[in-house]
């Protein structure tokens, strides 16, 4: 059951995927389609879950459920990574990659692989200031406060030297 995720609670469950490039603003609409779709039939056992989706940065997508409403399960969070996966065949994307790192250069929003994030911080074009985007972070509270933050407070700072 979709509903807006401005009206989304604070404790709702929030899962980050960050593209390896901005979508466009076509590919957004797109989407925002497909994920209004899939969270309208998005169910745990059968019963519905209350959920949304947002963009940041048109870099992230934010899916959230209201587990209040009903928690999601194994069977639930596998459906919508097979959403996920189905985006990113169709528009050549990668969202899914864990080992890749996104974060900001003034008002630039870098996306690296691990590698290269820990060469910036030995050549320290990366600091413990350096504002990284943290999508482990597991609530919508989490990521409205938690999400851009400084390296030094966020699990990035085990790179930094």
């Amino acid at each position: 059951m979709f509903t807006e995720y401005k009206n989304l609670p604070n404790h709702s469950r929030v899962w980050i995927y960050q593209a390896d490039r901005e979508f466009t603003d076509k590919e957004m609409d797109f989407i925002a389609s497909k994920a209004e779709d899939f969270i309208n039939q998005w169910t745990r056992h059968g019963d519905d879950l209350k959920g949304s989706f947002t963009f940041k940065y048109k870099q992230f997508l934010v899916l959230a459920v209201d587990e209040s409403f009903n928690n999601v399960s194994g069977c639930s969070i596998d459906s919508s990574v097979r959403f996920v996966q189905a985006l990113e065949k169709e528009f050549q994307l990668d969202l899914m990659n864990k080992m890749n790192i996104t974060f900001k250069d003034n008002d630039t929003i870098n996306f690296v692989k691990l590698s290269d994030f820990q060469r910036f911080v030995k050549e320290q074009k990366v600091t413990s200031e350096t504002i990284v985007f943290n999508n482990m972070v597991a609530t919508k509270a989490d990521l409205e406060a938690n999400w851009e933050v400084p390296a030094s407070e966020s699990w990035h700072k085990r790179f930094l030297v």
